[in-house]
């Protein structure tokens, strides 16, 4: 038996006070108010109410070991990009190797593999895959349904998928950027509880008026948290927070806790702030996760004050996991299964040939997942196409990474690469590589290093190049957060001194294949408009 003293934070009932937590075999057995000088507060922990692990480029157990620094004891999480690689042994993957660390991850069922069929992916999970995995404790929800369109008419093999989670009374959750009026309506009524992807507030307060519930998203790319967290006041029981996609060097310095710590600070209501950090994703979803009560297990943070959150001590069923920035957690031994089966690519493979300057180009946005389609002038040159470096029309291909085909070419805005090129097989959905690049020789090369790592993120400017493989699927690496935090930050750094001037160039880059996202994106099978949900022509 043990106990922690100190201002305990009943969220619920919105009061605080002096208290003793008594706990034994990893549940809190009593609270008593009682008289001491404890100032320190305690709390339940954080919950990512959406992530996906993968893109922090860590397995779930050295993910554990970051996120715990920061007051983070679950997550909901959808394997989404593994399950694309891999298929169901991808998703078995991160369920086993999660459930060898103390922080508790709650994994879903991929709604959507692969997310598109105008996209190359490593696998399929169908309808019947969908009902067993349903069957499994598990798993705790369907995860996000990108496939809106087959939502809005009817695919069978769509409800399909939605009917099995709610046979066995597991939340269906939802994934509909910009969807408004009539086809917000018709997409909630399938059953549809949750949306990740709002963009403006009047979005989420439209989605919220449907019923659904509005997670409020602060990634390493998709920020959203400015334009959402007005809502919060009058909302906060039907609102959660979450990462979405959280790079390695960005997990190392804090989690859900900036959050709560920026939405303070705007004046919000701390016991609002906290409902949506720490209670309502547990109830939504479900959660084997306790909320500081007794009976519950032994899961709360001791935390220095309620305004910037800085984390003291991490509890996981009675057991003290993280402490004043240090992990308890030790890393454990895993196995690296991928699914990378390509050669080397040649100079020529990117050459594009056409008669005209004139073509159809993405324009990326920083902090956005979405983008937009424009116009411009490329250079022509000998009957063939390159980047205009000074207009920072760069050329983007996406290479099939699971069989050898010819690679998908066209050109991109915003990365501002003035020499240089930058890879990455991390490219969402299908995790083909995906590289952008001032020449074609500079494309090859910086591809080329991907494929013989069978997988990373790298940055190549001549002879000068720097790399992170990612053996596990191509898109998580065999290292620990630190280290993998550290390489990553390095490669950034050179891809910003290569001249972008991208927050998070990489994670920008991976987004740039995402189909389900409008507007304009480029899978390995070609240019694609997300508006008209066809390939397009990229000369104009």
């Amino acid at each position: 038996m043990k106990s922690v003293k100190g201002q305990l934070v009943d969220i619920e009932n919105r009061r605080i006070f002096p208290a003793e937590v008594i706990i034994e075999n990893k549940k809190i057995v009593e609270i008593k108010e009682s008289k001491h000088n404890e100032k320190q507060f305690i709390m339940p922990g954080f919950i990512d109410a959406h992530i996906h692990i993968e893109s922090s480029m860590l397995v779930p157990s050295e993910f554990a070991r970051v996120a715990t620094i920061h007051g983070t004891v679950a997550t909901v999480s959808d394997p989404h990009e593994i399950a694309n690689v891999l298929g169901i042994e991808g998703v078995n993957f991160m369920i086993e190797n999660g459930k060898k660390v103390p922080l508790k991850f709650h994994f879903g069922a991929p709604s959507c593999v692969p997310a598109t069929t105008f996209e190359t992916a490593g696998a399929v999970i169908d309808s019947e895959a969908i009902k067993e995995l349903m069957q499994s404790p598990d798993i705790f929800y369907l995860a996000e349904m990108m496939n809106y369109p087959g939502v809005l008419y009817n695919d069978p093999e769509v409800f399909e998928k939605i009917k099995w989670a709610q046979h066995f009374k597991k939340p269906v959750d939802g994934h509909a950027p910009g969807l408004r009026g009539k086809e917000a309506s018709t997409y909630a009524k399938a059953g549809i509880t949750t949306d990740h992807e709002c963009f403006t507030y009047e979005e989420a307060e439209e989605k919220l008026a449907l019923g659904m519930k509005i997670l409020v998203r602060e990634g390493s790319a998709a920020k959203n948290f400015e334009a959402l967290i007005d809502l919060l006041p009058e909302h906060y029981e039907n609102m959660m927070f979450c990462s979405d996609d959280k790079h390695p060097d960005d997990l190392i310095l804090g989690h859900i806790n900036q959050l709560c710590q920026r939405a303070v600070t705007k004046g919000i209501d701390v016991f609002k702030v906290l409902q949506a950090a720490c209670i309502n994703p547990a109830k939504h979803y479900n959660l084997n996760v306790g909320l500081l009560k007794e009976g519950d297990t032994a899961d709360f943070i001791l935390v220095e004050n309620l305004t910037d959150f800085k984390v003291l001590k991490t509890y996981i069923d009675g057991e003290v996991v993280a402490e004043n920035g240090k992990s308890h957690i030790p890393s454990i031994q895993f196995k690296t299964p991928n699914n990378f089966n390509i050669s080397e690519k040649s100079i020529e493979d990117f050459v594009l040939k056409a008669n005209t300057e004139n073509v159809r180009v993405i324009e990326a946005l920083d902090g956005e997942l979405i983008s937009n389609e424009i116009e411009a002038k490329a250079v022509l040159k000998n009957g063939s196409l390159s980047s205009n470096i000074e207009n920072d029309i760069l050329k983007i291909s996406v290479v099939n990474r699971y069989e050898n085909k010819a690679p998908a070419v066209a050109f991109i805005k915003n990365f501002g690469l003035k020499k240089g090129a930058i890879a990455s097989s991390v490219g969402h959905d299908s995790h083909n590589i995906i590289a952008v690049g001032t020449t074609d020789e500079e494309i090859c090369k910086a591809i080329n290093i991907i494929i013989k790592n069978k997988g990373g993120i790298c940055a190549v400017d001549g002879e000068n190049q720097k790399s992170l493989p990612l053996p596990i699927a191509g898109i998580i690496s065999d290292k620990d957060g630190w280290e993998t935090g550290k390489l990553y930050e390095e490669i950034d750094k050179m891809a910003k001194d290569l001249g972008s001037t991208l927050k998070a160039p990489f994670m920008t880059l991976s987004f740039m294949a995402l189909l389900v996202i409008p507007d304009l994106k480029l899978s390995d099978k070609g240019l694609f408009s997300g508006k008209k949900f066809e390939f397009v022509n990229t000369l104009k």
